[in-house]
């Protein structure tokens, strides 16, 4: 039996209405609940949930593919083997299903996208143990990141592509008075139409909070979206790839509106299906190396990316030491400081700065955020439910090299698979190293001759090489306001002595933007208005009525 696109609408119509609501309102709301407790989720889901995942494992994974003739596996330990379709077919299937998706219109489209979302949150246990498979997170973090808070990021941009692509509407009647004559009347129509083919890159660390953004702002513009996992993290995406198949083919439509593309690795898929002329809008989360070469490459396409960057805390005054330092590790330690999101330079005037606790040197600071690292971590098992698993080599071999530099304030342990935060304390005239991106848990306590100079080795570093994040401490009205101004300057988003449960390495969707598109670090944020307009055409028809 088939549920047409706009069943689905009128079904999901007060979700998306409170979710555009909630997007306009900023305040705090949450579609899918953040916990993974039987209280929420009933006794089974999560034994239920693990079940199905389990029955994954060790074989190939159901989803068809087009033009697919042999299978890849490439995730660290070989657990699922994907079927491998040719980039021109999976491009030549997006365009083929491009017609009747368009036809669907925008809230037929938006209802198919709030299904798929409801379907993923029904398996949000598989989904995270998926997640925590391929990117080494803890549990209670792939299940809130990888999938409430992700799954919140996706609906966010459900409700915002609905409600910039219905700004004008889809009919209207036009008249015009004529001096001694009947008026001159036109009937209009206005069409959203997708820019073309969309390509999604995933990232190996937040494969979906980072990949569903771009994912359902694509589709409710009306674009058909290949995806195309990172080769150590494809399970997530091809969960959600065949929840979203499923769901397009009960609506009648062609399930190629949405498609997955693996590789071995080493393929360079990515850069021929970001480069193809069918594909119009490209979706990247990962290196700045390649988000560059992107930018720079796939010129038919607008493209949208999120980089790394110089992560940066103003560290001038606090009333709250304790809590300054409390909150500072948690946000060093969190995923074994694996987000684009952690801090890396931190920068402290020469002459110390004021607390409540006393006046502290550079010194005595970086000595007191190692003793909260080693505080915060000191029981094994919630050390390891916080920092998660070192997710790739490379991390481990900057974490190598980081870690002979002199001034080491705060060497990394091994716990485990993780590793702890990596402290080292650099002088301001170091810059050929701290305006390098160390992704991983290394960071740089880097002392200034003074906060003005904080101030501006903030604005000049965080302009050049972008960040996702900034944050001061300062107990001064007047410091604030500088660093305010200069967080405007350099393009990035700013918070003000977090010493509570809000940290600066997390945003939450429908309220705080991510990236801002005003730095390197990122194209555009998620998720405003330019982050979906670029996405459509809406074109127009006329004609005349008696």
């Amino acid at each position: 039996m088939v549920t047409t696109p706009a069943e689905f609408y009128q079904r999901h119509r007060e979700l998306l209405d409170r979710a555009i609501e909630a997007a306009a309102d900023r305040d705090y709301w949450s579609a899918y609940p953040e916990s993974p407790s039987k209280s929420v989720y009933g006794e089974e889901a999560a034994p239920a949930g693990e079940a199905a995942f389990r029955a994954l494992l060790g074989a190939e994974f159901p989803i068809e593919v087009p033009g697919a003739t042999t299978t890849v596996s490439t995730e660290p330990g070989a657990y699922v083997s994907y079927p491998k379709g040719d980039p021109g077919d999976l491009v030549a299937a997006a365009r083929a299903a491009t017609p009747g998706w368009r036809a669907a219109g925008p809230q037929g489209r938006a209802g198919v996208a709030a299904e798929i979302l409801r379907r993923i949150n029904a398996r949000i246990f598989e989904m995270a143990h998926a997640v925590q498979l391929t990117t080494g997170q803890a549990f209670v973090m792939a299940f809130q990141a990888g999938g409430a808070h992700a799954q919140d990021r996706g609906l966010e941009a459900v409700a915002v592509a609905l409600a910039e692509s219905t700004r004008i509407p889809a009919a209207a009647q036009w008249s015009k008075p004529q001096r001694g004559g009947d008026p001159l009347r036109l009937e209009k129509t206005s069409t959203v139409v997708g820019r073309g083919v969309a390509l999604v890159i995933g990232c190996t660390t937040f494969p979906t909070w980072n990949s569903y953004p771009g994912l359902f702002a694509s589709l409710v513009t009306g674009n058909p979206v290949i995806v195309k996992p990172h080769p150590g993290a494809v399970l997530p995406l091809a969960i959600t790839v065949q929840i979203a198949r499923e769901v397009l083919t009960e609506a009648g439509l062609d399930p190629n509106v949405v498609t997955l593309a693996v590789e071995e690795r080493g393929d360079g898929i990515a850069a021929t299906l970001a480069t193809h002329p069918d594909v119009r809008i490209v979706d990247f989360t990962g290196s700045s190396e390649f988000g560059n070469w992107l930018e720079a490459n796939a010129r038919q396409a607008v493209v949208y990316t999120e980089k790394a960057g110089l992560n940066t805390v103003i560290v001038d005054s606090t009333a709250d030491y304790r809590g300054m330092l409390r909150n500072l590790a948690f946000s060093l330690s969190l995923y074994s400081g694996q987000m684009c999101t952690t801090p890396q330079n931190l920068l402290v005037p020469a002459t110390g700065i004021d607390t409540d606790a006393g006046h502290k040197s550079p010194a005595e600071f970086g000595a007191d955020l190692g003793a909260a690292v080693d505080k915060l971590l000191s029981d094994p098992q919630r050390a390891v439910g916080t920092l998660g698993a070192i997710v790739n080599d490379g991390v481990l071999a900057r974490l190598a090299e980081a870690g002979t530099l002199p001034g080491v304030l705060h060497p990394s342990q091994e716990i485990e698979s993780s590793r702890t935060p990596l402290i080292v304390h650099l002088d301001v005239a170091d810059e050929k190293i701290y305006t390098r991106e160390w992704f991983g848990p290394i960071s740089f306590v880097i002392t200034t001759a003074s906060t003005a100079e904080s101030i501006s080795i903030f604005e000049q570093t965080v302009g050049h090489h972008g960040a996702l994040t900034a944050l001061v401490h300062s107990t001064s009205d007047e410091v604030l306001g500088q660093v305010r101004n200069a967080a405007l300057d350099a393009g990035v988003h700013l918070s003000e002595n977090l010493t509570g449960g809000v940290f600066v390495n997390q945003t939450a969707a429908f309220s705080d933007l991510h990236g801002t598109g005003a730095n390197p670090a990122a194209t555009a944020s998620l998720s405003d208005a330019a982050y979906i307009t670029g996405r459509f055409y809406t074109l127009q028809s006329r004609r005349h009525v008696s």
